[in-house]
């Protein structure tokens, strides 16, 4: 392991926690969680419990209330049981919607150095994004002073009047003193929130300093909220452009995922020219099939299939899913398993559209998973 400790992850990012060696993981889960489980037990069976390796998936056991977690703080406080079992001296916290590298290592040799009872990891965020976020100011020592979850009017890095210091929802705390925090905050109205109540109410009493990512980061600093169907969206679409500010072939940092025996994806043009089968900066997984169709700036999921005379542009297809013959979608996002009908014209219009699927204020479209539709 890069760094001599003993440590728990919480409600997390896979490929980041393997990377940086953690490899005893918690996955905290709430409700609808089968998709992910399957996921976890298909593309992560790389851990021996025998060496002391492990991923448990763990949704709410109702061992402290009958009730599914209320807040991030009480998914930690329901599960103390784990703690206490596992006596870790250090408890990781992360998020799972969030995207980025980052070797943990280096956080957690930080947090020790400085004896903290919390560290949270941070980035610069602009105006325009900092009232989605926890937002902090530090002192010269890099110790947190103030912090507010989402604030309408955020307070900017001193000398930087366009730049926040935004928290990546990334904490290491000393063991005890989490269990501490949890517990007490169970006893008062709150939202049993990290962001909302657990740190602020740590700043003027413990030792709580603020991490750099860029000092962790792999590659480029690039980390991302994917949390509403907007950031989602445009998350993907950054994977396109030709130098993508987040790298998927990065073989010195691998992002596992279950892979299904799919053959190679197949471009299918009667024309020889090739003018009517053809696919311009997408990305095309295995065992789709292109059939003189046209796919445009768009991400294209395993077995895929785009008929004859569709057109595709600026889309999010997931896995399984059928665009009919001469089918026109624009600016969407299909979950699994649907059909498309053929001659069907999606995200043109959106007050159409909105009588069927959900339509964000940006024009987005969102087609929910087998999603019937009508011929």
């Amino acid at each position: 392991m890069p760094f001599a400790g003993t440590y728990r992850i919480i409600d997390f990012t896979l490929s980041n926690a393997a990377n940086s060696g953690f490899r005893r993981i918690d996955v905290l889960t709430q409700y609808k969680s089968y998709s992910l489980q399957r996921h976890l037990q298909l593309g992560w069976n790389i851990f021996n419990y025998e060496l002391g390796d492990y991923l448990q998936v763990i949704p709410p056991q109702q061992r402290m209330a009958t009730m599914w977690y209320r807040g991030t703080s009480d998914a930690i406080y329901q599960n103390i049981y784990i703690l206490e079992r596992e006596r870790p001296e250090y408890v990781l916290i992360l998020s799972g919607d969030h995207i980025y590298k980052m070797d943990y290592s280096h956080m957690l040799r930080y947090h020790v150095e400085r004896n903290a009872d919390l560290t949270v990891a941070c980035i610069e965020v602009t105006r325009e994004e900092a009232s989605r976020f926890g937002i902090m100011q530090v002192d010269t020592d890099s110790r947190i002073i103030s912090f507010e979850e989402k604030p309408s009017e955020p307070k900017a890095i001193p000398g930087k009047q366009e730049s926040f210091l935004g928290s990546m929802g990334v904490y290491i705390f000393k063991t005890e003193e989490l269990v501490r925090q949890v517990i007490a905050d169970t006893k008062r109205e709150s939202d049993h929130d990290f962001g909302r109540n657990i740190i602020p109410m740590m700043v003027n009493s413990r030792n709580v300093y603020v991490y750099n990512y860029s000092e962790g980061a792999v590659g480029n600093v690039y980390w991302r909220d994917i949390g509403t169907i907007e950031a989602y969206w445009e998350a993907s679409m950054g994977l396109l452009e030709p130098d993508p500010p987040f790298v998927l072939n990065d073989h010195s940092w691998p992002l596992r995922t279950y892979q299904a025996q799919n053959p190679p994806a197949k471009i299918i043009s009667s024309n020889k020219k090739g003018t009517s089968g053809v696919v311009i900066n997408s990305l095309l997984s295995p065992g789709c099939i292109v059939d003189n169709a046209r796919v445009v700036d768009s991400v294209i999921s395993p077995r895929v299939v785009i008929e004859a005379g569709a057109t595709v542009e600026s889309c999010v297809i997931f896995e399984d899913t059928v665009i009919g013959r001469g089918a026109t979608v624009r600016n969407t996002i299909i979950d699994k398993n649907v059909h498309v009908p053929p001659g069907r014209v999606i995200g043109e219009n959106p007050k159409e559209d909105s009588r069927m699927f959900t339509v964000t204020k940006s024009g987005l479209v969102v087609i929910p998973k087998e999603q019937p539709m009508e011929e």
